[in-house]
């Protein structure tokens, strides 16, 4: 490895919060525009449905640029390329601030998420590369919490903006922050570089992001009513587009989604429990909103109010994180913590009008708490056997990964509500379409128990300091 040397002992936790500041500007930008779009469209003068494209634009940029993060961040320097992703994804929210029109406002979608696609990956490589590996679950903690805040965080909060302010400010108010944040990067962080300079994978670059872009589409738009046919149609393309990337990448050298990684046991196993269990944190945040404002009848404000419960869990975790790994390992967690994620969020599915609301809200801090906590044993483990060399492949990977289940959980969530109304006859969503949707995604993150039995008993010992007993 070239460049400078990594500032290990006391400075873990700002490295880790700058990073997680920046991921948390481009959580809360996707999430904040959802709700927006209305207003949006009738500032630009087109139909809301026509506004969709404002969000599919962003998903094609993470698609087909997210698996050459890792190669540019070897290529570049990791602190360069994060420090230019946030001044990208920046101007591109600058420019969408400015937007007259929607093709100006695709535009600048597509640089924000050229922007958001070495955000993400290089931000956690700058992590793994800049903190001791005893050190790495108190940061990883840390740094999920705008993972999970942000989809939370930014319904309540685009009501209010649309509310009270011009839309605009959605993303004026990413300028201080990405400001900010590009000099923290500059004084803080270490320009870590990989070693062995290899060509960039170009073909395997168009095949992959044409995969993913077709799949990311695909799943969003399963939950449009009239896009199923189209939805299909274009999963089926990025399945096909997939195949012919996996017979590239069998006799490409360094390919540019190295599938070689998931013959390492703890990275494997990591990917695939993580995948399922991300079923969940992609359906909770669409499911929730909907259920208290459509099942329940509460305002906007209101059912933000509750649902910003699983943020505190979240918060709170971060402080545990460490000592409950240190003391049952990373297997052992996995295994009881996803049964009490799953539990809770299956606890979901029975909420009604009559419920207290400090019971319900009491239950969401906890889901917060136990599913912020898996997903930190999953991202912290995951590279405990990944030598230095594919370190930045293997966050490329990984990050690829996580923004397809999280995208595929909104479509799960979905399909099973659509599903029950048919069923049940129901031209609207009611409490029992909720119940089933819940029930589903429960059912299919609990897979993830399955491979979380497989982690060896002394996988990340070195990482979480747990002995074992025997």
């Amino acid at each position: 490895m070239t460049g400078e040397q990594p500032q290990f002992a006391k400075n873990f936790r700002t490295i880790a919060l700058i990073i997680a500041s920046a991921m948390f500007m481009e959580q809360l930008d996707a999430t904040v525009l959802a709700t927006a779009l209305p207003t949006m469209a009738r500032d630009l003068g087109v139909t809301p449905p026509h506004m969709s494209v404002a969000l599919t634009s962003y998903l094609l940029s993470l698609a087909i640029f997210i698996p050459a993060s890792g190669w540019v961040a070897d290529r570049y320097g990791a602190r360069t390329v994060f420090r230019s992703a946030i001044f990208v994804f920046t101007i591109g929210s600058f420019l969408c601030a400015q937007a007259p029109s929607l093709p100006w406002l695709v535009a600048a979608r597509l640089l924000q998420g050229l922007g958001g696609a070495m955000m993400m990956p290089v931000g956690r490589l700058v992590l793994l590369r800049s903190v001791r590996r005893e050190d790495m679950v108190s940061a990883m903690s840390w740094l999920l919490v705008p993972a999970l805040l942000g989809p939370i965080v930014g319904p309540p909060l685009g009501g209010l903006i649309v509310t009270y302010m011009d839309w605009r400010w959605i993303f004026y108010i990413n300028l201080p922050i990405g400001l900010v944040g590009m000099v923290l990067v500059t004084r803080y962080i270490a320009n870590l570089k990989g070693g062995e300079k290899t060509p960039l994978d170009l073909k395997g670059l168009i095949l992959s992001g044409s995969s993913l872009g077709c799949l990311f589409f695909g799943f969003e738009l399963v939950s449009r009513d009239g896009q199923v046919a189209l939805a299909l149609e274009l999963l089926a393309v990025g399945l096909v587009a997939g195949a012919f990337y996996l017979r590239h990448a069998r006799r490409h050298p360094s390919p540019i989604l190295q599938m070689s990684l998931m013959r390492v046991p703890s990275f494997r196993l990591s990917v695939i429990g993580g995948s399922l269990t991300r079923i969940t944190q992609g359906a909770q945040p669409f499911l929730l909103p909907l259920m208290f404002q459509l099942g329940f009848g509460l305002s906007p404000v209101q059912s933000g109010t509750l649902v910003l419960a699983t943020a505190i869990g979240s918060l709170v975790m971060k402080a545990l994180a460490p000592k409950l790994l240190r003391r049952y390992g990373f297997r052992r967690s996995l295994l009881v913590n996803g049964l009490i994620s799953s539990a809770g969020f299956a606890l979901c599915a029975a909420f009604r009008p009559e419920w207290n609301f400090m019971v319900i809200f009491a239950i969401l801090v906890a889901c917060g708490f136990f599913m912020s906590f898996q997903f930190t044993a999953y991202n912290t483990v995951a590279y405990a056997e990944i030598d230095t060399p594919r370190m930045s492949a293997a966050t490329s990977f990984y990050t690829t990964f996580q923004q397809l289940m999280l995208s595929s959980g909104i479509c799960a969530a979905a399909t099973a509500l659509h599903l029950s109304m048919a069923v049940q006859g129901h031209l609207h969503p009611a409490l029992a379409d909720f119940s089933v949707a819940f029930l589903v995604v429960t059912a299919i993150s609990s897979l993830s128990l399955i491979w979380n039995r497989r982690f060896d008993e002394k996988a990340g010992a070195d990482i979480s300091g747990h002995i074992d007993d025997e």
